[in-house]
């Protein structure tokens, strides 16, 4: 399993357009972030040449020889990544002041409540 890079939060934005569907050329990740982002193509050229770089994009070519872009990196593997980096900074590792934190400072539905507590009582047995 190749290393985990360190995606930055625009390199994200790129990462999440190509989880959702790839392989894609730079306009058409660059189409498919203009409305929520409305960057210039070269800027999307230039996160996705980075994240090339960094080992999280995998290139090819489309039928008519155009640069594609594929992820090398699966989403859950850098969820995992960015939220274990989350807990160390700011938690010191601690996963307890973490939940209590989000648990005392969340609006969370009854439903979310139990689906936690059953997602603890799991931990809690296994």
């Amino acid at each position: 399993m190749p290393a985990i890079p360190d995606i930055s939060e625009s390199e994200w934005s790129v990462m999440e357009v190509l989880w959702d569907s790839a392989p894609q050329t730079a306009s058409e990740v660059t189409k498919s972030l203009r409305p929520t982002m409305n960057w210039a193509e070269n800027t999307v050229r230039t996160l996705l040449t980075r994240l090339v770089e960094k080992g999280a994009l995998k290139t090819g070519e489309n039928a008519s020889g155009t640069r594609t872009f594929t992820p090398a990196v699966k989403r859950e593997a850098c969820v995992r990544a960015e939220s274990q980096s989350f807990l160390d900074r700011v938690f010191g590792g601690a996963a307890k002041p973490l939940l209590v934190h989000f648990a005392q400072n969340s609006k969370l539905s009854a439903d979310e409540i139990k689906e936690l507590k059953k997602l603890l009582d799991q931990q809690l047995n296994s």
